[in-house]
């Protein structure tokens, strides 16, 4: 048998966005924070991040690889419906493409602990699972769950009515260990109180009932037992029938404390007591009923919650995501949902006391999200799983976009430093292109940033001479015992030659901006969405889809 590695192959495969790694903005007016403490476990460093998603996940990786635990994504099904007048081939490759880019950034984001958690329906499910096989490796797969999304079948469906969504599960490496859940015990059924052992108990019979519980099936399980007035009682069935005990013989004497002894019209009942287990706990299943999880109107109710004017087709329940998170994650964990759509996977790690980032383009940021965090922090919201998970309000978030694109065209067309950027917005954007850190040191004015403790970037656009750059090689100083290096990314320079200013100041590497980035990135490349009217026509021209058909951009919002 070949040993060849098998691999899903799509139009344009090969074809990989150069992404830009745009830095975020904090805007203030939108960032919001609880008047005051709720516990000492609150927390505020939460982001939510307005602007294309793949833009923004490209933005978190050097700040964030290998440190987000979990990562939830509902992305669009597609479906077909915004991909009327294309082809069916070039609207796969797109969709497959697209995810593919995305995933690639999501592996570097998690941690070796982590996992990914993906919804999707038949459509593209088997596609994708492939697809995450590669990306991921396929002993990485986990588990394939099936969330039943509604409660009853659809008369009016053609063929099956569809009740179920895929929800694939993947993990970086084995160190995902899948936590245990909680057992739910109906303690209604726990009406009896030990005073012993002081806790609440149930009881079961001691006589085995159903199959195989006739003497002849287990000889040595019929046996005599003492009741407290001394009398023999034997496992004789109400109608007569030698019945047998569930217990062996031995174990009587051994759990004697777990037996308690009833007498019903002068005939003697054993039972054996069930305590409540309150740390009763099993291993997840693949199948999720909606009776646990909840189901799509039961979203749409939570929704409908804090924005009654635009409800989405098909958000997520609260249950759902506390499932996920209660799998996958720990308190203070960093979750991550780069299409958040009405946010619930952020209102659902905040009441679960997990650090969350997310990422939506449209204006569902504004709608949505914000009035919806908002209520959460504020303890406003008594829907979804605030109850169960006894939230109160409290924490905060930072609301961020995307800055522009660093490098603009001139009216010569020549590519030159955007002119929206500022001094700091300079200095951090060429950090993260450089590998740096974007830390200016307040003592240093030549520190604007560090890769490790001796290594360090200072960036102008001032056009630097020998009269400059000798001060600069004498404040960063040639002591061998602590050497310093630093990267100088200025306009220009003059009187010397790349090679003339290598040899005489050897701790200082030049380099000129914007022609040191220029051939690096799509720049100016604001949308990798899936947005229709910026995909090629198919053999005709039409006119262009509603803005609803932004598959990875606003109308991601119609799904988480």
């Amino acid at each position: 048998m070949s040993n060849q590695k098998l691999e899903l192959t799509w139009i344009g495969k090969d074809q990989r966005p150069r992404l830009e790694p745009r830095i975020l903005l904090e805007d203030p007016a939108h960032s919001y924070h609880a008047k005051q403490r709720v516990t000492d476990k609150d927390i505020f460093d939460n982001r939510l991040i307005k602007g294309d998603n793949l833009l923004a996940l490209k933005a978190l990786e050097a700040e964030f690889a290998g440190r987000v635990k979990c990562v939830f994504i509902d992305p669009p099904y597609n479906t077909g419906s915004a991909f009327t007048h294309y082809d069916d081939g070039l609207e796969h490759s797109i969709w497959l493409g697209l995810m593919r880019d995305r995933l690639e950034i999501i592996r570097r984001l998690l941690s070796d602990d982590g996992s990914l958690w993906i919804t999707i329906d038949d459509n593209e499910a088997h596609y994708l699972k492939v697809l995450c096989d590669e990306v991921f490796g396929r002993s990485n797969f986990v588990a394939n769950c099936f969330w039943q999304k509604v409660y009853s079948e659809r008369m009016d469906a053609r063929g099956f009515s569809v009740s179920h969504d895929h929800l694939l599960v993947y993990r970086v490496k084995d160190a995902f260990k899948p936590k245990q859940l909680f057992r739910e015990q109906n303690s209604a059924q726990f009406g009896y109180f030990d005073e012993k052992a002081q806790k609440y108990y149930r009881r079961r019979s001691l006589r085995k009932e159903g199959s195989e519980s006739l003497r002849q099936d287990r000889p040595s399980m019929w046996y005599e037992i003492e009741a407290p007035d001394g009398s023999i009682v034997l496992p004789i069935k109400p109608d007569g029938t030698e019945g047998r005990w569930r217990w062996k013989k031995d174990n009587i004497s051994a759990n004697a404390d777990q037996l308690e002894f009833v007498n019903k019209d002068g005939r003697w009942e054993i039972y054996v007591k069930q305590h409540i287990e309150v740390d009763a706990s099993r291993p997840p299943a693949t199948f999720w009923p909606n009776e646990e999880v909840g189901h799509n109107h039961e979203a749409k109710l939570e929704v409908r919650a804090f924005n009654s004017a635009n409800v989405f087709d098909t958000p997520k329940p609260e249950r759902l995501l506390k499932r996920v998170l209660e799998i996958a994650t720990n308190p203070g964990d960093l979750v991550l949902d780069s299409f958040a759509g009405s946010g619930t996977t952020g209102a659902v790690a905040h009441k679960m006391g997990r650090r969350w980032i997310m990422v939506e383009l449209g204006e569902h940021c504004h709608t949505h999200i914000v009035p919806r965090m908002q209520k959460v922090i504020d303890g406003q919201d008594p829907g979804g799983v605030t109850q169960t998970t006894g939230w109160q309000g409290g924490g905060g978030f930072r609301y961020y976009e995307l800055a522009p694109t660093l490098l603009s065209t001139d009216r010569w067309g020549n590519l030159v430093i955007n002119p929206e950027y500022d001094a700091a917005m300079l200095t951090a954007a060429m950090c993260k292109l450089e590998g740096f850190t974007y830390a200016p040191s307040e003592l240093l004015w030549w520190q604007q940033g560090r890769s490790s403790e001796s290594d360090f970037i200072y960036v102008t656009t001032q056009t630097l001479g020998p009269e400059q750059l000798e001060a600069l090689s004498h404040e960063v100083g040639a002591d061998p015992h602590d050497p310093r290096s630093l990267l100088v990314c200025c306009g220009a320079y003059r009187g010397v030659t790349a090679t003339q200013a290598a040899e005489r100041w050897s701790n200082l590497t030049l380099k000129k901006i914007p022609k040191m980035v220029k051939d690096r990135c799509e720049w100016g490349h604001d949308d990798y969405s899936l947005n229709v009217a910026n995909l090629p026509m198919a053999q005709k021209k039409v006119d262009a889809p509603p803005a609803q058909d932004d598959l990875f951009g606003a109308a991601a919002g119609e799904r988480t």
